[in-house]
């Protein structure tokens, strides 16, 4: 199976391609690249290099993989308005995953887990709030759903020692530590890799509709009261 994964949540932008082979495994080709903004006009020409690389066209790819949130509200809506596209044209189906979760992936793979501590990804979402997810030691299975939590109430999550990444681990460490619980941070410039989001794109059920973000909280920017015409 041929996959294409794009990442636009956080302040970076990623595509990768699984290629298959013959002998069961696959070829990745990705590229990365932190920015905080003009994420649409980077994952144009990420996607095109990408394929290129693998030497690929649209029409030979069998399955879209993007990220729904949470994250930026206008880096969330570019990923999944290019999925909707792709699998508009082509017909081929998407599947979806949290940025978070595609964060714990990462972790998962880059630290060694030795004392089996539950991971909690924890992303810094401004006002005083985190985005956060709680996972199994492996990365791999989701205890909670992500959430808008506080430093306190990201502390508290789960059960025994924690091991918390992202750019909210210090807070939530923090926190957790005036509750005399054992905490460990790492990886506090994490960021969402479409590489991650492959791995898991084999796992996941292809979505029965369109990919719709995840929002946690509100936009900050709304319109003026009295500079906006109402809706029909």
């Amino acid at each position: 199976m041929n996959v294409l994964a794009f990442e636009t949540c956080f302040g970076a932008c990623s595509a990768a391609v699984s290629v298959a082979r013959g002998t069961g495994e696959a070829r990745v080709e990705s590229l990365f690249e932190a920015r905080e903004t003009g994420h649409a006009e980077a994952l144009t020409h990420m996607i095109e290099a990408t394929l290129a690389r693998a030497r690929l066209d649209m029409a030979d790819v069998d399955r879209f993989a993007v990220t729904i949130g949470p994250g930026t509200f206008t880096g969330t809506r570019i990923g999944i308005a290019a999925a909707r596209a792709f699998a508009l044209a082509t017909g081929k189906p998407v599947v979806a995953a949290t940025s978070l979760a595609v964060m714990a992936r990462q972790a998962a793979d880059e630290l060694d887990n030795s004392l089996n501590e539950d991971l909690l990804v924890a992303v810094d979402a401004r006002r005083g709030a985190l985005y956060a997810q709680l996972f199994a030691p492996d990365g791999w299975r989701a205890r909670t759903a992500p959430l808008l939590l506080s430093p306190a109430g990201a502390g508290a999550a789960g059960a025994g020692p924690l091991l918390v990444v992202g750019s909210g681990a210090e807070t939530v460490a923090a926190e957790a530590r005036r509750s005399g619980r054992a905490v460990t941070t790492a990886l506090p410039n994490l960021l969402p890799n479409a590489r991650a989001l492959l791995q898991l794109a084999f796992q996941l059920e292809p979505l029965s509709g369109p990919p719709a973000p995840l929002y946690l909280r509100e936009p900050d920017a709304k319109p003026q009261d009295g500079y906006a015409m109402a809706r029909a």
